[in-house]
């Protein structure tokens, strides 16, 4: 039996939540259910529980991304939760930031699969492409790292006032709470658990939110940050 074959059918939610895009939520699972496993992206004990543990439960973090922003997806891995947001929003311009090569291949495929027009894929590490990217509205993660250092890579590529929002399970409470000296000194303002997905997944989707203030990552991020655009700019008049 292939692990294509172990997809489970589809939920009705799934019908719901991706709308127009239905199909290509389809699409989706079943790539991350065979060329996802063979590549190593997902173990194959996740494909039976893709669409309620993965597709579903990283598409109704829409419910809290505001209209029309920007999002860089850090860690982005296999697509989770880049993808299904994308598939959901399409008013939303997102970066799918991976530093691995063969999860920014397959990300790529997918994009130019689904015709995601919206969406873009890059290779880097946070800290990497700190001031080479534009600032966004929103960063988003899954299953990336703890808290406290999930916000040093994800905090710095915020602009003025904007949020992270961290897919976190039954830790998310005792995450925040020990990670809240390093959320003060990377320049957070407001942090809060919400609970998505009412009546689509069960238990509900939680999603650490971290805001900002006028200086996202602190004094000593937005001085790298400004040092890095100033060689950006260099190398451009070159």
């Amino acid at each position: 039996m292939t692990e294509a074959a172990e997809l489970p059918p589809v939920p009705e939610q799934a019908h719901e939540v991706f709308g127009d895009r239905y199909a290509d939520a389809v699409r989706y699972a079943e790539l991350l259910a065979e060329a996802g496993v063979q590549r190593g992206l997902i173990g194959p004990r996740e494909v039976p529980r893709l669409w309620e543990r993965h597709l579903l439960n990283c598409a109704v973090l829409s419910e809290v991304v505001p209209e029309g922003v920007t999002v860089c997806d850090v860690g982005s891995g296999a697509g989770l939760p880049g993808i299904p947001l994308a598939l959901v929003r399409e008013d939303l311009k997102i970066t799918l930031l991976e530093p691995l090569l063969r999860r920014t291949n397959f990300l790529t495929e997918v994009v130019e699969l689904l015709g995601l027009d919206h969406v873009t894929v890059v290779r880097g590490r946070a800290e990497e492409v700190m001031g080479k990217l534009p600032p966004v509205h929103v960063v988003t993660a899954r299953a990336v790292a703890p808290l406290d250092r999930l916000a040093t890579w994800g905090i710095p590529l915020l602009r003025p006032y904007g949020e992270m929002l961290a897919l976190k399970g039954d830790t998310a409470e005792e995450e925040l709470k020990s990670a809240s000296t390093a959320l003060s000194k990377l320049g957070a303002v407001e942090t809060s658990i919400l609970h998505v997905g009412e009546g689509v997944v069960d238990p509900m989707s939680t999603v650490v939110r971290v805001e900002v203030g006028e200086s996202p990552g602190g004094v000593r991020f937005a001085a790298k940050r400004a040092k890095a655009a100033r060689t950006v700019r260099a190398r451009r008049r070159r």
